[in-house]
């Protein structure tokens, strides 16, 4: 691929205290083949001086726009995509636990070609909004497996372009499902594991009783240390403040010492739950290292739908966990399926609902915003090693519609250019046909 450089652009890593101001001088972006070499001022000019031969160097001036890493979707359903108008798969209340009846009901005609074509329109949607990194779950309470079968071959098919994580993940239970042969939701999550799913997946709220849902938390941290994966449970997604087990999960995982490898997604139940329980159970996070995805579009439609006057928001606590330390990503969720209607894959609007849902809206935490979509995501995904924008790390970074990352959040930035190992996935341009001067 050879050299290439990247000039005239701001700079936002995503660590903290790195947000690129509009003062800031623009930097340029060494890469060679297809990995960082190097990030500072006139390299041009550097490399000429030191006998660098320019027509060696494929020269790209990003016009002074903000680059930073790609951005990740730490919680999705590609599975499940574009499935919300199937007959009998309308959800009538709204309701988290009707989608699930909903989609119990209509995934029985699933194909392996009719997943995968589907979720690569998905895929294409959040790509073009600047995502190349995805943890997707995938529907195991299934004895054919067929979801999984679908996302595993995507993921290898276009690794090239986008990085999938797949969680083995049981829908409809682990102990509440019983599979045609007597095969409970737990023996499929296993198999999906077998498979080559990179995560163990639970959904201890939806159990039929507290003590499956007990059980089931056992058995992902079991099943995750036996087979060296990571976990991602749909935990607490509920109103009920005493929906707790997200504190179970975290202890299990800090005694199994994989913590930093447990993903608690959802937790709408400490939106719910006193200050008391909250400020107990943040000692133990914290000690964990337990990561949060949340999911603030989907929440906030699903949630509070028993509520009159107040209505809860049905978050988790992003706010709260943010400044205890905890680290926290978004997850765009769903998209037209019979949980949410919408969803196009647009982090930025993710972004947006989380921060104003979470009260989040200081400067200090605005300039700081899109470590939630960037660094908080890669962590999340225990992908640290080979993320960021650092020399040696894989050249792989977005140029964003703004100078800043303030303008960015407050724009709802485009995205404008994806890069990946160095090679321009698409670029984007933004002009105004008019005689106005006013909007040009």
């Amino acid at each position: 691929m050879g050299m290439q450089l990247f000039t005239n652009a701001h700079i936002a890593t995503g660590e903290p205290g790195s947000t690129a101001a509009q003062t800031a001088p623009v930097q340029d972006i060494l890469v060679q083949d297809g990995r960082f070499v190097e990030f500072g001022e006139h390299l041009g000019e550097r490399l000429a001086a030191q006998g660098c031969d320019k027509h060696a160097l494929d020269v790209v001036d990003l016009g002074g726009k903000l680059v930073c890493p790609p951005f990740c979707d730490t919680h999705l359903h590609l599975d499940y995509v574009f499935t919300a108008r199937k007959p009998g798969a309308v959800n009538e209340s709204g309701t988290l636990f009707e989608g699930i009846q909903r989609w119990s009901e209509t995934k029985s005609d699933l194909t392996v070609d009719e997943v995968k074509h589907r979720a690569k329109i998905g895929i294409a949607k959040e790509m073009r909004h600047g995502v190349q990194f995805i943890r997707t779950h995938a529907d195991v309470t299934d004895p054919n497996l067929t979801s999984l079968k679908a996302l595993l071959e995507l993921k290898e098919e276009l690794a090239d372009t986008v990085t999938l994580q797949i969680v083995s993940f049981p829908q409809e239970g682990m102990y509440s499902y019983e599979g045609p042969h007597g095969e409970t939701g737990a023996d499929l999550v296993e198999e999906g594991l077998k498979m080559g799913a990179d995560c163990v997946g639970g959904i201890p709220h939806f159990e039929q009783c507290r003590e499956f849902g007990e059980r089931s938390m056992h058995t992902v941290v079991e099943l995750a240390s036996r087979y060296g994966k990571l976990i991602d449970v749909h935990c607490d997604e509920t109103d009920d403040p005493n929906s707790r087990y997200v504190e179970l999960l975290a202890a299990l995982a800090y005694k199994a010492g994989i913590g930093e490898r447990t993903t608690a997604s959802h937790t709408c139940s400490l939106g719910s739950t006193d200050n008391a329980y909250f400020f107990h159970l943040t000692k133990l996070l914290k000690a964990a290292k337990l990561n949060f995805a949340c999911a603030p579009t989907e929440n906030l439609y699903l949630q509070g739908r028993q509520d009159t006057f107040p209505k809860r928001r049905g978050i988790t606590r992003v706010k709260e966990l943010t400044e205890a330390g905890v680290n926290v990503s978004l997850g765009q969720d769903s998209m037209q399926d019979p949980w949410y209607p919408l969803g196009n894959g647009n982090m930025m609007l993710i972004l947006d609902y989380v921060l104003h849902l979470a009260q989040m809206m200081s400067f200090e935490e605005i300039d700081d915003a899109l470590k939630f979509l960037t660094i908080n995501g890669a962590t999340s995904l225990g992908m640290r090693n080979e993320y960021g924008l650092e020399p040696g790390k894989p050249a792989n970074f977005i140029v964003l519609d703004a100078d800043s990352v303030f303008n960015a959040v407050y724009e709802r930035a485009d995205v404008l250019r994806s890069v990946r190992a160095g090679h321009t996935l698409f670029t984007r341009t933004t002009t105004i046909d008019t005689e106005l001067n006013l909007l040009r």
